[in-house]
């Protein structure tokens, strides 16, 4: 484990490797963000469900992950480095006052501790692994609060210009009965950083989830949602895999 990030032990001869970005809240004692207490258990702060059921998700399919080991208000890590929002200053009507008080070169160390060495660690991984799908793992809110438009989808399926994973999924989580979005609740066309960087960067194909946080907010949405989501991966990689 690192500052930065968490690893999940796995047997990379599986293939796939999975990647929460948003997993983790934790905020380093020497970072104060400005916010009550409260906002960090809120979407804004972490992906809620994601690092359960990621692991989860790696004790049935066997494979290795990477966590991301702080909240994204500290850092996003699924943003470029030179985004706007990768250190928010505010977030979904939430303002964080200690980030809009950063120095640039407050900035720049924030960048230096968490996000490189993260984005080089998965780096590193994939270069020993050589993982066959990049399972890419967030969870999303059923309503903003700065949107008043639910969100119905039970699963969002999310990619930029490499699509070959999302079209085995999609059919497979229709035939599971699930309400699964397209490119929604938004777009990886729009949101896509890290799958950027580390699956089409490597023509590594990819499987962008999300999952609707009221589904995997307690033990038993995420024993459920296990059930369902991992022989899905499974037959995407087996499907890639017959591909090749």
């Amino acid at each position: 484990m690192s500052g930065a990030w968490t690893d999940l032990d796995g047997d990379a001869a599986t293939g796939m490797l999975l990647i929460g970005d948003h997993a983790s809240n934790h905020v380093p004692y020497d970072i104060d963000l400005g916010v009550p207490d409260a906002v960090l258990h809120e979407h804004v702060a972490i992906d809620i469900g994601v690092a359960d059921l990621g692991r989860a998700l790696c004790n049935t399919l066997g494979c290795p992950a990477i966590l991301g080991g702080v909240s994204r208000l500290v850092v996003d890590f699924n943003r470029e480095e030179d985004a706007a929002g990768l250190i928010p200053v505010v977030s979904d009507g939430h303002d964080i006052p200690g980030n809009a008080a950063l120095s640039p070169e407050q900035r720049d160390l924030r960048i230096a501790l968490y996000w490189r060495p993260y984005h080089r660690h998965i780096h590193d991984r994939i270069a020993k692994d050589r993982p066959k799908l990049l399972i890419s793992l967030h969870s999303f809110t059923p309503r903003l609060k700065t949107d008043s438009a639910e969100r119905p989808w039970q699963i969002g399926i999310l990619y930029n210009e490499d699509d070959r994973a999302a079209r085995i999924a999609l059919p497979l989580l229709d035939q599971a009965g699930i309400v699964a979005g397209d490119n929604l609740p938004y777009s990886g066309q729009v949101l896509n950083a890290t799958m950027n960087r580390h699956g089409e960067g490597n023509a590594i194909a990819y499987l962008g989830i999300e999952v609707r946080q009221d589904l995997i907010d307690d033990p038993a949405g995420i024993s459920s949602w296990c059930e369902v989501l991992a022989p899905i991966i499974s037959g995407v990689r087996d499907s890639l895999a017959a591909r090749d």
